[in-house]
């Protein structure tokens, strides 16, 4: 009985302090920066704790969710991908969080918040956003005297000159946010007033560029199931260009080693396009506590320490989300090509905040691949996966 009071004040903390078990879908290399942000936070103070689990890539993590939301035992916080955040606002499943954004840091970017709103509320924490980099193999453009593409237009004959009998151009994915990425370089966008905009001027022209490459010979479609082989393209030298987040080649070179020199240039785009930011965000789920809510934020704060956001940035090649931030990361933002791409921030906006497009993305996709794998006309294609898309919002 002598050593009881001595286990009180530990007994007392313990029942204090707030569990917030939290799903995140941090791989390597980012995941060890996660993971040692959950542990500091966790050690430095005692009215919080963070028991994470990794879920798996977004798709997989989201898929686990609307499980988990269907039969009960989902998490009290859930880093979501940005295009999946508006579906989980409307549906009532994501939590408001301006009530507890007092005090936040004056050098956050503005953009980095606004991306996690949906109509004006904030509905998530920014943990990490990037850009779209047009990634070439400098060797063999170097070998055939190219410079990397400023426009479309510059894509299209590198791809040509850089074909041949046992090598693509270009390596296109049929995913959505690889074509999104081309509809909002030329100023469209795939949804308008809330529905969708498959038969849109920019979208038929971004897959008409994209179907003329194949066509020709001078670009490899790949679809979503075959993702690991449109990388192994690149790196094997079947192609020698492909267009991808900031974020895909430290998780290549995490990995491997590669033979080439690989460069890295801004999203050609023309007057008025955009480029999209993507990513990722914590999102608090109903049912959570305002403590789970107000440790949440506090997780954020810790995570957006500058010394620990540049560590992120290095490891990750997310965007830094706060300028303290950005007198950490100097050398690293020295690097010409790193630079030119990262700026692309300034023109970037989040590349779907519509809460239907997760429900008519699918469409889209099956016209992408019947395209660009199978040949059909491109505005075939787009008018099929506009019809399916309106009968759905009807439903």
């Amino acid at each position: 009985m002598r050593g009881l009071p001595a286990l009180l004040p530990v007994l007392s903390l313990a029942l204090a302090q707030t569990v917030i078990p939290f799903w995140h879908t941090a791989g390597p290399p980012g995941d060890r920066v996660l993971e040692e942000a959950i542990r500091s936070f966790n050690a430095g103070q005692n009215a919080y704790r963070l028991e994470a689990r990794y879920v798996g890539d977004y798709r997989e993590a989201g898929v686990k969710l609307l499980s988990a939301l269907r039969a009960g035992g989902a998490p009290a916080l859930f880093h979501a991908e940005l295009s999946f955040l508006p579906r989980l606002a409307q549906e009532g499943v994501a939590l408001p969080l301006d009530p507890y954004l007092q005090n936040l840091p004056q050098d956050l970017h503005p953009e980095a918040l606004r991306a996690a709103q949906v109509k004006g509320k904030t509905y998530g924490l920014p943990l990490g956003l990037s850009v779209p980099a047009l990634y070439y193999n400098k060797d063999a453009f170097r070998a055939k005297g190219l410079r990397a593409p400023r426009t479309w237009a510059e894509v299209e004959e590198a791809a040509a000159k850089l074909t041949s009998r046992t090598a693509k151009g270009l390596v296109v994915s049929t995913d959505i946010w690889s074509f999104n990425a081309v509809v909002m370089s030329l100023g469209g966008s795939l949804v308008k007033d809330g529905l969708p905009a498959f038969t849109s001027k920019e979208v038929v022209e971004a897959l008409e560029m994209l179907y003329r490459m194949v066509q020709r010979g001078h670009a490899q479609a790949r679809n979503l199931a075959e993702a690991s082989f449109a990388v192994a393209d690149f790196l094997r030298t079947k192609a020698f260009m492909g267009l991808a987040p900031t974020t895909a080649l430290p998780v290549v070179l995490s990995q491997t080693s590669l033979p080439f020199g690989v460069g890295m240039a801004p999203l050609p785009r023309r007057e008025g396009g955009a480029v999209p930011l993507s990513g990722a965000a914590l999102v608090v789920l109903k049912g959570a506590s305002p403590e789970g809510a107000r440790g949440a934020v506090a997780f954020w704060l810790h995570f957006l320490e500058p010394r620990r956001q540049a560590a992120w940035v290095r490891t990750t090649w997310y965007l830094p989300l706060r300028r303290a931030a950005e007198a950490e990361l100097k050398d690293f933002l020295q690097d010409p090509e790193r630079q030119a791409v990262f700026a692309q921030g300034e023109v970037a906006r989040p590349w779907s905040q519509d809460p239907e497009l997760v429900v008519w993305y699918g469409y889209l996709e099956e016209a992408l691949e019947k395209s660009l794998k199978q040949g059909v006309r491109p505005r075939e294609a787009l008018e099929e996966a506009q019809k399916r898309a309106l009968a759905a919002e009807k439903r």
